[in-house]
């Protein structure tokens, strides 16, 4: 179905790149002569345009829903129609990367827990510094807050780095009922086993091959690696941690997330904690 803009900007492109007469240009194009001669009356918001470059360039994998919502947090009264119409003047859309086409398989429900502090999913995310030397980042996400509970890089991280680091997010959040992780040896060795059944913890382990079942944190991983390793050049293991932990704050503390209401994973934490 063709468009009255698709309409009328044919008709225009006859009218001035053709010279054909106004008459002439509309008839094949089914464009009224009115429609062509309108001009837009609608009165932009001052200063919109300009926020909607400050958050894309300052957040470049941020789509158009969250530029919307941040921009009306800045207290432009706008819909979302004409932040889209600047976003892509402007040529700030977001480019889509492929993905692999996977095959359908048969996937089974996950449980979500109710509160705050019920369960936590564990992963790893690997990446490299500027001299080719390789990391791995060891992430911790509450599943129903979507809190990043723990953040840790470093060349190597076994068991026992992986303990202190859940050790020390236990001091600061509280301690959870059950953790949910793949089938990595950090994880089924038997340090680790021992150190949960001392804590008492439920470690539920997925079906090898299996990463949906562990999707709140593979989620997390997706928009680490988007929004920040892919965007950052790392010279040493101390700037990618200090650049990692910059990251992690906005996510925790400013980043509105749809799952939440465009709320940020403490200011729903929170909310949480106040109605219980």
């Amino acid at each position: 179905m063709v468009t009255p803009a698709a309409c009328r900007a044919a008709a225009q492109w006859l009218h001035h790149e053709r010279r054909l007469s106004e008459r002439r240009a509309c008839r094949p194009t089914r464009c009224p002569r009115r429609t062509k001669r309108y001009q837009s009356v609608r009165v932009e918001p001052e200063g919109l345009r300009q926020a909607i470059r400050d958050i894309a360039y300052a957040q470049p994998r941020y789509g158009i829903r969250r530029v919307h919502w941040w921009v009306r947090q800045q207290g432009f009264k706008t819909g979302r129609h004409r932040v889209r119409r600047i976003y892509r003047e402007e040529g700030l859309v977001v480019r889509k990367r492929r993905r692999k086409r996977l095959k359908a398989v048969v996937r089974r429900p996950m449980s979500v827990p109710t509160g705050p502090v019920q369960r936590w999913s564990m992963d790893f995310v690997h990446d490299q510094l500027s001299d080719g030397r390789r990391f791995r980042i060891f992430n911790v996400v509450d599943d129903f807050s979507r809190q990043s509970a723990a953040c840790d890089a470093a060349t190597s991280l076994p068991s026992s780095s992986v303990t202190r680091t859940l050790e020390l997010a236990f001091a600061e959040h509280g301690r959870p009922e059950a953790l949910v992780c793949d089938n990595g040896p950090e994880f089924t060795c038997l340090y680790f086993l021992q150190w949960a059944a001392r804590h008492r913890l439920d470690v539920q382990y997925i079906d090898p091959g299996k990463p949906i079942q562990n999707a709140f944190c593979e989620s997390f991983n997706g928009r680490m690696r988007d929004e920040c390793l892919n965007a950052q050049w790392f010279e040493s293991l101390r700037d990618a941690r200090a650049v990692i932990a910059d990251w992690r704050t906005h996510y925790n503390e400013c980043r509105p997330h749809s799952a939440l209401g465009y709320q940020t994973p403490n200011d729903f934490a929170l909310t949480c904690r106040a109605a219980a």
